[in-house]
């Protein structure tokens, strides 16, 4: 049980931050963890300072047994083990290091592997895995709150994580991808949130909308007040602003297929119906059997299907042998909320990140987070909050 002991000493050193976000960084038939040295008398577990240290150098082979994790193959008698994270705190998971601690669960036949971290050092391994590290500070900054935003409105204590580390939920690589530009963005706004009344805005962005934000009733079917189509010219120099793209005649049949048109071999496709930003909303399928149409967010997920990098598109119309199907658009991703090619286009012209984020999330307000969760481990906003965000 000397495995145990270890790790219940550890626990027993740590503070949970004012703010700790729980990620699920992995998952597997069993992880390696790599915790800090062994505590020396008293129980003192050493700090390790920033910047980035190296990674810790304890392993431990987390496995499961019986819905029971085991530790370096002994039984560690319970289904949850938790070192909490401590100041400047690191822990590898899956060869990959972290700040803060790390949560084990026992579950679906494996382990899971949790990182517990302090928002703000969350958000370091989160900006820069967004958006180039490169970029101006506004549009960093403007990245910063809508990440922060983003997993503030997802902390729920009642779950077994709060977020994820990939596309899924928001890209998260830890210790590895920080940089200075991003930390800087970050401390700069540290705290701070993107809200509409009194909780957290949905912060969504895409890489480029081409030239016209999309709305979230066109994209989802769900209006958000704060999340319009609107034009927007910032985007203008993206590598996406203009793209082509063709579909042979074998993958067009092929998707077809997929989508369930019955129209026989393929002759032509087009745009029928378009949203207020120019963006798909009806295609429409001919071939020697007939027609069939797609509509809504399947007609979208079809011209993606074809190659198209957004739904903001033009279709050549005819395909046939030899006559690839030609795609013509602008923008890349769903369209919604900011995009970071616009962010980057106003920070140039030295707007700064309240404006970026005004002019993306309209009606909505900057606050600041409060030092402390509120009832049930939610975070609330401090009592005055930043104003409007212009």
């Amino acid at each position: 049980m000397r495995a145990l002991t270890f790790l219940m000493a550890l626990a027993a050193c740590g503070a949970a931050g004012a703010l700790d976000v729980r990620v699920l960084v992995a998952s597997g038939p069993q992880l390696t963890v790599r915790l800090p040295p062994p505590p020396g008398p008293g129980l003192t577990l050493p700090l390790v300072g920033p910047p980035a240290p190296a990674a810790p150098s304890v392993p431990w082979t987390v496995g499961n047994r019986g819905g029971k994790l085991t530790l370096n193959g002994q039984d560690a008698g319970s289904d949850v083990l938790y070192v909490p994270p401590s100041e400047g705190s690191v822990v590898e998971i899956a060869g990959k290091t972290y700040r803060g601690g790390v949560l084990l669960r026992a579950a679906e036949g494996g382990v899971q592997g949790i990182n517990v971290v302090d928002v703000e050092d969350y958000l370091r391994g989160v900006v820069p895995a967004e958006m180039p590290a490169s970029w101006p500070a506004a549009a960093l900054a403007a990245q910063a709150v809508i990440a922060r935003t983003y997993v503030s409105a997802r902390i729920n204590p009642a779950l077994p994580y709060d977020t994820c580390a990939t596309e899924s939920c928001q890209v998260y690589r830890g210790v590895a991808a920080e940089k200075p530009g991003t930390d800087a963005a970050i401390a700069a706004t540290a705290g701070q949130v993107l809200a509409y009344g009194s909780k957290p805005a949905q912060t969504y962005f895409s890489s480029d909308s081409g030239g016209h934000t999309a709305s979230s009733e066109e994209v989802w079917g769900r209006g958000i007040p704060y999340l319009v189509a609107q034009p927007d010219p910032y985007s203008a120099d993206s590598p996406r602003a203009r793209w082509r793209v063709e579909a042979s005649a074998a993958r067009v049949q092929d998707v077809a297929g997929r989508f369930g048109l019955k129209v026989g071999t393929v002759r032509s496709v087009g745009v029928t119906l378009t949203s207020e930003s120019g963006r798909v909303l009806e295609v429409t399928v001919t071939g020697g059997a007939g027609s069939g149409r797609l509509g809504g967010l399947r007609a979208g997920d079809f011209v993606r299907a074809l190659g198209a990098y957004s739904t903001r598109v033009r279709l050549g119309g005819s395909v046939g042998p030899g006559q690839p199907l030609v795609l013509e658009g602008s923008g890349a991703g769903h369209g919604v909320g900011l995009s970071q090619y616009g962010a980057l286009g106003m920070a140039r012209a030295g707007t700064d990140h309240r404006r970026i984020l005004s002019f993306y999330y309209p009606g909505t307000t900057l606050e600041q987070l409060a030092d402390a969760p509120g009832e049930g481990g939610r975070p609330v906003f401090a009592a005055a909050g930043t104003g409007h965000a212009e």
